[in-house]
C-alpha cells in the first residue's frame, strides 16, 4: 500500500494484533490552565478574561491500530502511516510524487545504475538531538535484509549485491555467521572521501553507498521508504522484539515526534524541532482507532475529530447538509482493491478450488465492479478490470476480465472435476474472511449474495476480530481462502505494481502465486536502461497476470475525507492514505480562532 491494503474506508482498515504489549507510557501533558488575574485595589466592576488560547491540534481516526510499527518489518498502510511521521528515509515523495531529497542531500547513479551514492544533509540530529550519521542508514538497510528480522518488504532490497543471499541464508545452519554476509553485502558508510566511518557518533560519516547486482535506476526513490528509515539500534536492542510498542524507543528524524501511545485507543504526535525534510509542523496531531465508521462519523459531527474517512452508509447525510458537502474532500487514490483467493494446494485439510483457473476465472466474472462501486460504495470507489490503476505507469484498460454472469456459470461447468459445479463446492464450506464491524458484514453479505445469484455457490462469512484480520494475511499457513484487499502504490512505477507484488517469492508468497513467465519478464524489465523497452516488457507481464486471474480485480480507491473547515494547507495527492496531505503533513495548519 504503497503497501498492502486491506480495506481502505475505517471500518475495513485491515487491523493488527499485538504479541505483546510494552510498558504503558505516560499519558499526553494536560495543557496548563490560565492564570487568575492579579489582584487590584479598585473596588471595579469584575473585568472580563480573555479565554485562553486553543491548542493547534489535529485529530484523525486512523480506523484499527496497527500490527506492528517498525520499519523494517511493516507492510501495511496504517503501519506506514505511523512511520512516515516519526521517520524520514534518505529521498522522499513531494506533492507530485517525485522523488525529492529527504535526509540526503543529493545522489549520484554510475553510468550503468548499478551504483548509487547518497550524499547526507550536513548536521542531521535526530528528534533528540543526538547525532544521525551515514552509518544509521547502513544499520537500517542491514537490519532489512537480515534473515532474523523476517520483514515483510526485505525482498525490496534484492538488487543489493549480496542482499538475496543473506536474505535466504539458514541462520540454524552449522557455521551460520551474520558477519560474513553482512561484509558482503553492497552496502557501506564512508566518510566522504572513502574512509571507514568510526561509530555512530561519527559527524563526518556522511556518504551511503549502495552496489547492485544489476541496474536499478530507480532504487533512489526505494532508498526513501521505510525499510530504510533509521530507528536506532540500541533502542531496538534495549526494547527487544517489542521495542516499537513504546514512543519511547522510537526516535526518529521524522516532521513529529510519537510523544505517547495509548495502544488502540489513540497515539500523540508533537513537532519535531530538528526536522530537516521540510519546514517543521506548527501543530500536534493525534491519531484514533475507531473501527466503527458509524461512531466515528458521529464523533466528527460532534467536533471530537477534524478528519474521518466518509463512507457511502454517511453520504445521505453529508449531501443533505451543506456545511457537511463543503467539508467533504474526494479525489483520486492509488488503490486497487481486488477479492483475493488462496492460491495453495489444500484449503481447510482439502484441495483448494481456486487452484482451478477456470474457478478464479468464474469468480472473478461473477463479481459485478460497476455495482459494487455504485451501489455500496456510493461511488466512491471507480470499478476495475485491470491491476495498475489510471494515472500510474503502465495503466492497461485491455484486460480479458468483465462482468458476464452467463460467462462465469460456464467457466465453473468448465472447471475440473472436483469443483465443477456449486454443489460440488458447496460441500467444501467455502468461507470468505473480513475484518468484523457491523457495516463491514453488510458489504460481505452483499458479495455472498452475488455469488449465491449468479453462482448458486453458498459462500459463508467468517468475521475476523479486526485487529486479526492483517495478521492472518501475512502469513501463507493462515491465508483465507477468500479474502478482500489489495495494493497502494509505494512510488510511480511499474515495478512497484508488479515486480514488488506479484514475482515468486515476494508478498505473493503469501497467497501462493507464481508464474515463471511472468517472474522472466520483469526480471528483464527491473534492470533495463531503456524506458520504451523497460514499459513493453512490463506491459506483457501484466497481461500475463490478468490472464492467470489470480485474483478478481474489482476497483479502485478514491481519496475521501471529512475535513474541517479549520483544517488549512493540506497538499492531496493519490498516495494520501490516513488523511489529506499525509506525504506533505509540514504543509498543513490549523486556524485555532475558527474551532467552536
Amino acid at each position: 500500500m504503497r503497501k498492502l491494503f486491506t480495506l481502505l474506508s475505517l471500518f475495513v482498515l485491515a487491523s493488527m494484533i499485538l504479541s505483546a504489549c510494552g510498558p504503558t507510557p505516560a499519558a499526553t501533558d494536560a495543557p496548563a490552565q490560565p492564570e487568575q488575574p492579579a489582584a487590584t485595589d479598585a473596588p471595579s466592576q469584575p473585568e472580563a478574561t480573555e479565554a485562553p488560547a486553543k491548542e493547534a491540534v489535529l485529530r484523525i481516526n486512523t480506523g484499527t491500530y496497527p500490527d506492528v510499527i517498525d520499519p523494517q518489518k511493516s507492510s501495511f498502510v496504517n503501519e506506514i502511516g505511523h512511520l512516515d511521521k516519526i521517520y524520514m528515509g534518505l529521498s522522499t515523495l513531494n506533492e507530485k510524487l517525485e522523488t525529492v531529497p529527504g535526509a540526503a542531500d543529493s545522489w549520484t547513479f554510475n553510468d550503468d545504475a548499478t551504483q548509487l551514492v547518497f550524499t547526507l544533509k550536513p548536521g542531521l540530529v535526530y528528534s533528540d538531538g543526538s547525532v544521525l550519521n551515514a552509518k544509521r542508514f547502513e544499520y537500517s538497510f542491514q537490519r532489512n535484509i537480515d534473515p532474523t528480522t523476517a520483514g515483510e518488504y526485505a525482498s525490496i532490497t534484492d538488487e543489493i549485491v549480496g542482499a538475496p543471499e543473506w536474505r535466504a541464508a539458514d541462520t540454524a545452519a552449522e557455521g551460520y555467521d551474520p558477519e560474513t554476509f553482512k561484509a558482503a553485502l553492497g552496502v557501506k558508510a564512508s566518510h566522504a572521501d572513502g574512509s571507514a566511518c568510526a561509530d555512530y557518533e561519527d559527524t563526518a560519516c556522511d556518504t551511503l553507498t549502495l552496489n547492485f547486482s544489476k541496474p536499478a535506476p530507480y532504487f533512489a526513490t526505494i532508498a526513501g521508504i521505510w525499510v530504510g528509515y533509521p530507528a536506532k539500534e540500541e533502542n531496538i536492542a534495549e526494547g527487544g522484539d517489542i521495542w516499537w510498542t513504546s514512543s519511547k524507543y522510537q526516535i526518529g528524524n521524522g516532521p513529529f515526534i510519537w510523544k505517547s501511545v495509548d495502544p488502540f485507543v489513540k497515539s500523540v504526535f508533537v513537532p519535531n524541532p530538528n526536522f530537516a525534510g521540510g519546514s517543521v509542523p506548527t501543530y500536534s496531531m493525534e491519531y484514533s482507532y475507531i473501527t466503527d465508521s458509524a461512531v466515528a462519523f458521529e464523533a466528527y459531527l460532534n467536533n471530537e475529530f477534524d478528519i474521518v474517512a466518509s463512507v457511502a452508509e454517511d453520504l445521505p447525510v453529508i449531501d443533505a447538509d451543506a456545511d457537511l458537502t463543503a467539508q467533504h474532500v474526494k479525489y483520486a487514490g492509488s488503490c486497487t482493491i481486488k477479492i483475493q483467493y488462496s492460491l495453495h494446494p489444500t484449503w481447510n485439510g482439502q484441495p483448494n478450488p481456486f487452484t482451478d483457473k477456470k474457478v478464479r476465472e468464474a469468480f472473478a466474472l461473477a463479481f459485478d465492479a460497476e455495482s459494487w462501486a455504485r451501489d455500496v460504495d456510493g461511488s466512491l470507489s471507480l470499478p476495475t478490470w485491470t491491476w495498475i490503476p489510471p494515472g500510474y505507469p503502465g495503466y492497461d484498460a485491455a484486460s480479458p476480465l468483465h462482468f458476464d454472469p452467463e460467462a462465469a456459470k460456464a467457466a465453473l461447468a468448465a472447471a475440473s472435476e472436483p469443483f465443477n459445479s456449486a454443489e460440488k463446492l458447496n460441500a467444501m464450506g467455502l468461507k470468505m474472511a473480513f475484518a468484523d464491524s457491523a457495516r463491514n458484514r453488510q458489504r460481505h453479505e452483499w458479495i455472498a449474495a452475488q455469488y449465491k445469484e449468479i453462482l448458486g455457490v453458498d459462500l459463508a462469512l467468517d468475521p475476523v476480530e479486526p485487529t486479526t484480520y492483517t495478521a492472518i494475511q501475512k502469513d501463507p499457513d493462515t491465508y483465507p481462502l477468500l479474502s478482500r484487499g489489495g495494493w497502494c502504490a509505494d512510488y510511480a512505477d511499474q515495478q512497484n505494481w508488479l515486480s514488488v507484488y506479484w514475482r515468486t517469492g515476494t508478498f505473493s508468497a503469501r497467497w501462493g502465486y507464481s508464474n515463471p513467465e511472468f517472474d522472466a519478464l520483469v526480471d528483464e524489465a527491473d534492470t533495463t536502461v531503456d524506458t520504451a523497452k523497460r514499459n513493453e516488457l512490463y506491459a506483457q507481464a501484466q497481461q500475463i497476470l490478468l490472464g492467470d486471474i489470480p485474483a478478481a480485480f474489482g476497483y479502485n480507491s478514491l481519496n475521501h475525507y471529512l475535513v474541517k473547515p479549520w483544517v488549512t494547507g493540506y497538499m492531496t495527492t493519490p498516495q494520501d492514505h490516513i488523511f489529506p496531505g499525509d506525504l506533505t503533513p509540514w504543509t498543513i495548519s490549523i486556524d485555532t480562532s475558527m474551532i467552536p
